[in-house]
């Protein structure tokens, strides 16, 4: 299952431009992997869920806060079981 968050604002990625990002479930092996690298809660949950967008974790750096947010929005769904899309409470 996979939730897709489409950005109100684009993110310009090495001449790739990111305007939706498909964020699967989380796998307690991606959370493990997101905690091998070190840094601040904020720097494992970047490293997290560019791992579960299959993007480099600069492109989840240079996301808008309302943008980070839905994606937020659409793992915390994922962790409380809901099934509906972010974008659609």
């Amino acid at each position: 299952m996979s939730a897709t968050v489409t950005l109100d604002f684009p993110v310009l990625f090495q001449g790739n431009r990111h305007a939706t990002l498909t964020v699967r479930r989380c796998k307690v092996r991606d959370r493990i992997a997101a905690t091998r690298g070190g840094g601040d809660d904020g720097e494992k949950e970047v490293r997290l869920f560019a791992n579960l967008c299959e993007v480099d974790p600069a492109v989840i750096m240079e996301m808008d806060e309302v943008d980070y947010a839905k994606l937020q929005t659409a793992y915390l769904g994922f962790t409380r079981g809901d099934t509906a899309s972010p974008e659609k409470p």
